[in-house]
């Protein structure tokens, strides 16, 4: 595709992005401010919390130091293990190459061939727990057992129901009843399961075509697409909208499918620190001058991709101060609303409804549908002529079916509660009590001395615990106690940030809570992870 197939024209729409008042110079982080924004919080209960300028502090130098030892460690033995396997001196009980295809191309790096084989490995009862129901505050797991250190796993027939703490349900309707249920079982009498075809067959249903508009209406942009993946909506779609001759601005930490589709693009990518606009511009200027004298031609289109709500950090972008050099160098701004949408903000409407932003200051608007909505796949929002072009290039409506009847049923109906258009009032008291459930949590996990990461308005809670060997213990023991948690490590973080992981829900209620943190503060203790220091009085009580 030439670079001039997408036109500014095209992406902007009736985008409000303009330069009346000409471009400003950022010298700092605090200057990036949100006075250009409209809020929406008076009419809210609650106000908008304080945004910590570093809401991910460092580990204690001496932790940080004792935690690369142990990796070192960790790994020389598993390079020594995978050597005496090599040779024949033990084995192994899982699927191995057959001896005629040792000139086999190997699938992986000898790295990746010692980290799953013996860090990982024993890690899976901790990663890949089977479940036997919804997902909701209260959640059953299929109980196993493993006596060959974790190669091999049987189910002992039993089930045990654990408190919840690891779900993207944050507004809480992933339920098997309910009103959301009984419309998206409705549908399956009506339009069956599956429509089994593309959107390029023009099979595309009248289910999906509404549904659309209700997200572009929720969104406040012209129009919306939808995809039946998540993962393929910014895999499959950023490569048509940037290519070679393009550059692409990306925050450090953006998620796999944002970075495969980077890379299928074919654009020139720079990495930018984290949630910082100083060094976003810092990097866009370098970058434009450096393309400019490698190809004595400007970029036909610059591209920042921002998340609003990163999954591993729970921080909350700096939307202003993207919007603001976005602006000012006459970019295209690429947000993914995949843990913002419905989580965050006084109506649901994620990241741009949390600052009170104009939703057409962001060119492209990306949401998925799997974690709010309790359902499956994603979106793109925006001008008309945006979505009238992927409609036709886009390679996710090329190959990707049409979505089920039953899971637009589910968005639809969530999308509406969630917007009080079912005349009840449960889609506020939601996005209510979800921050209620977010501040309380947070507040009560610094009180008792622990390390965590991310904004203090995000459902997304990472407890840090630095060693792997430690983060597999903390989700053994909290599941012996009651609560099911996240446990992280590498490749999902880097090797000595790993993680307790904990996503809050509109499902939980105080006591639930309660529960959790007590069950949290002995777990800590007998992994010795309380690495933060309480930042409040000696007595201090924690309202909810």
């Amino acid at each position: 595709m030439p670079p001039t197939a997408f036109s500014e024209a095209e992406l902007r729409g009736n985008s409000t992005n303009t330069h009346a008042d000409g471009p400003t110079t950022i010298k700092s982080k605090g200057d990036m401010s949100q006075k250009k924004c409209i809020s929406s919080w008076e009419e809210y209960p609650l106000e908008r919390g304080e945004y910590s300028e570093n809401p991910c502090p460092d580990c204690p130098p001496f932790t940080a130091f004792l935690g690369q030892i142990n990796y070192y460690i960790m790994i020389t033995i598993s390079l020594f293990a995978e050597f005496l396997r090599d040779l024949g001196f033990f084995k192994i009980a899982c699927a191995v190459e057959r001896p005629e295809q040792r000139s086999f191309p190997k699938l992986g790096t000898w790295f990746e061939k010692a980290f799953v084989n013996n860090i990982y490995r024993m890690a899976t009862d901790v990663v890949n727990r089977p479940i036997a129901g919804v997902p909701s505050a209260i959640m059953r797991l299929k109980d196993r057992v493993s006596h060959d250190y974790n190669w091999t796993y049987q189910f002992t027939g039993t089930e045990t129901d654990v408190i919840n703490m690891g779900s993207y349900n944050y507004l809480g309707f992933s339920h098997n009843d309910g009103p959301c249920a009984e419309y998206a079982a409705s549908l399956i009498d009506k339009h069956g399961v599956a429509t089994c075809s593309t959107p390029k067959h023009r099979i595309s249903n009248n289910l999906q075509n509404r549904l659309e508009k209700e997200i572009a209406s929720f969104l406040g942009v012209e129009e919306a697409i939808c995809f039946p993946m998540g993962f393929g909506t910014n895999s499959m779609n950023i490569s048509a909208l940037v290519n070679k001759g393009c550059l692409i601005l990306s925050d450090e930490l953006n998620h796999a499918s944002l970075v495969l589709g980077m890379r299928l693009s074919k654009a020139d990518v720079v990495i930018f620190k984290h949630n910082d606009a100083v060094d976003l511009e810092k990097k866009l200027r370098n970058a434009f001058i450096r393309g400019f004298h490698k190809n004595q031609k400007h970029y036909s289109k610059i591209l920042i991709v921002v998340e609003g709500i990163y999954s591993m950090e729970g921080t909350i972008t700096n939307l202003p101060a993207m919007i603001e050099v976005k602006k000012k160098y006459n970019a295209y701004l690429f947000l993914d609303e995949a843990h913002s949408i419905g989580a965050i903000g006084p109506n649901g409407r994620g990241v741009v409804d949390y600052w009170g932003c104009n939703p057409r200051d962001i060119d492209i608007l990306m949401g998925t549908l799997t974690k709010s909505f309790a359902a499956a796949g994603g979106y793109i929002g925006g001008s008309r002529a945006l979505i009238e072009y992927l409609r036709r290039n886009s390679a996710g409506t090329c190959y990707g079916v049409v979505m089920a009847p039953p899971v637009i049923g589910q968005v639809s109906a969530s999308l509406r509660m969630l917007q009080g258009h079912d005349g009840t009032k449960i889609g506020k008291e939601k996005i209510t009590h979800l921050l209620r459930n977010t501040r309380y949590f947070r507040k009560r996990l610094l009180q008792l001395g622990f390390l965590i990461y991310g904004h203090e308005d995000s459902p997304v809670v990472p407890l840090m615990v630095f060693y792997i060997s430690r983060v597999v213990c903390f989700g053994r023991e909290a599941l012996k106690r009651g609560i099911g948690v996240v446990s992280v490590g590498y490749p999902a973080a880097p090797l000595t940030k790993a993680r307790t992981r904990f996503c809050i829900s509109a499902d939980h209620t105080k006591e639930q809570l309660d529960q959790a943190l007590e069950i949290i503060d002995e777990v800590g203790d007998v992994t010795g992870t309380k690495y933060g220091k309480n930042p409040y009085k000696p007595g201090t009580i924690i309202e909810y």
